[in-house]
């Protein structure tokens, strides 16, 4: 059976070129990898590994092994994959590795009250051990997936935030508590800095792309469902807030070019920098899968109060890595609901 995702695939081994080649004979361990960003990573380390004969291999920290079995069979029962059950903040696992990628932790809800200490923990402690793991690993590259939310309340008149933005959360509001963790993690990451061990940071904004989930809280991912439904699309709110959305093939080529080219400890933006409001992106869902959908906008708009922005600035990145957005929105969303959809008549299929 071809595999889904060929040409995203052959698209990010024709843009990463040589930088495999630091792969080659590597033990790479990676937490999160049954996440969006963690499937994507094991996708294109998987066909990168196969067709250019690297002999890497890949343990993949997992609390529900059966689970990700289930999910995704070619990535967690292919040869070169080793699953390992655990969770992030205490796992045990001993042996030498080259490269480790931590990815663990979901993108920040909302939480009630009783979950937020978790989340902190989940983040900071993961991140602690995980680092503590590498060094005594051996390995000498480490990338953490962190978050634009370090950069706090993007101001209205900025727009798109660059990496040495002063801004932060609100340490005070425990909403804040996704943001707070990362930008604690990304503190940790300086205090293991050191000759032997280079921690990378990605900060990640928004992404579309399969394995996206369709019934979270993205808003992408809810829009793609409604269409793929038949519509209508539904907005929860006024439809004001501006966001960017990377593909994920991109993202995954940015993800590796970070851990294998990045500078130890400066922060590279990971996203596009092309905004639009929520309410254009869901007539843009609507006109690009469902044209014959209706877009519904719950709340209405104050007049006079800026927008939310949430958009980044690439330009370090693309400057300093040579990395670049070569998928457009629209492709993307084509691409993502088509993946969607075989998901979904396989289902069908098997059941």
């Amino acid at each position: 059976m071809p595999n889904p995702l060929a040409r995203d695939l052959d698209h990010v081994l024709a843009q990463t070129g040589g930088l495999w080649d630091d792969l080659r004979g590597a033990r790479l361990f990676v937490t999160g990898g049954t996440g969006f960003f963690g499937c994507w990573l094991l996708e294109t380390f998987l066909a990168a590994n196969d067709r250019l004969k690297l002999d890497a291999s890949a343990v993949v920290l997992t609390r529900d092994p059966h689970a990700f079995q289930m999910s995704v069979p070619h990535l967690a029962s292919h040869r070169a994959v080793t699953l390992l059950q655990g969770d992030v903040r205490t796992f045990e696992f001993g042996g030498r590795f080259s490269h480790v990628i931590h990815a663990a932790t979901d993108s920040g809800q909302p939480l009630a009250e009783r979950d937020r200490l978790l989340m902190f923990d989940t983040i900071v402690e993961g991140t602690r051990r995980t680092l503590d793991f590498a060094r005594r690993a051996g390995a000498r590259r480490f990338l953490l997936t962190s978050s634009g939310a370090v950069y706090g309340r993007q101001p209205a008149d900025l727009t798109h935030v660059p990496e040495d933005y002063a801004g932060g959360p609100d340490a005070a509001n425990a909403a804040q508590v996704y943001a707070e963790a990362k930008r604690a993690a990304e503190m940790l990451c300086a205090l293991h800095a050191d000759a032997d061990l280079q921690p990378t940071i990605a900060r990640c904004f928004a992404f579309v792309g399969p394995y996206l989930p369709l019934d979270a809280h993205f808003a992408v991912g809810n829009f793609i469902r409604d269409a793929l439904g038949g519509g209508p699309i539904r907005v929860a709110g006024d439809g004001t807030p501006y966001r960017s959305y990377l593909y994920a093939a991109d993202l995954a080529i940015w993800l590796w070019t970070i851990l294998l080219r990045g500078r130890s400890l400066r922060p590279y933006n990971v996203g596009s920098e092309d905004a639009i409001s929520i309410a254009s992106l869901a007539h843009r869902v609507a006109r690009t899968l469902a044209p014959t959908s209706a877009v519904e906008i719950a709340g209405k708009a104050v007049p006079g109060r800026p927008a939310e922005r949430y958009v980044p600035s690439s330009a370090r990145i693309q400057r300093e890595l040579g990395v670049k957005v070569a998928v457009d929105l629209e492709e993307a969303l084509t691409r993502t609901a088509a993946w969607h959809r075989g998901r979904l008549m396989t289902a069908d299929v098997q059941n």
